[in-house]
């Protein structure tokens, strides 16, 4: 199991949405640019603030808030 330390929620921020370290960054925005950036050396020059530890910990912090259901997508969503 991996510790959240850097998850942090202050009800007075972002209306109490999960950040990352206090910051003003939230889980959301940050899996937002970790697919934008999927190479660490470009995420880091872009978002110097943003630690590897950190993207780690918001994709964990998320994939335990997804709903586990099966989602059917149209045909033509469909990558061949």
């Amino acid at each position: 199991m991996i510790n959240l330390d850097r998850i942090t929620s202050n009800p007075d921020q972002l209306n109490g949405q999960p950040c990352l370290r206090g910051m003003r960054l939230t889980v959301r925005r940050v899996v937002e640019i970790a697919a934008l950036y999927p190479d660490p050396a470009e995420r880091h020059q872009e978002f110097p603030e943003l630690e590897d530890e950190d993207v780690k910990q918001a994709l964990h912090y998320a994939a335990l808030h997804l709903p586990d259901q099966i989602i059917s997508l149209p045909s033509d969503a469909l990558v061949a």
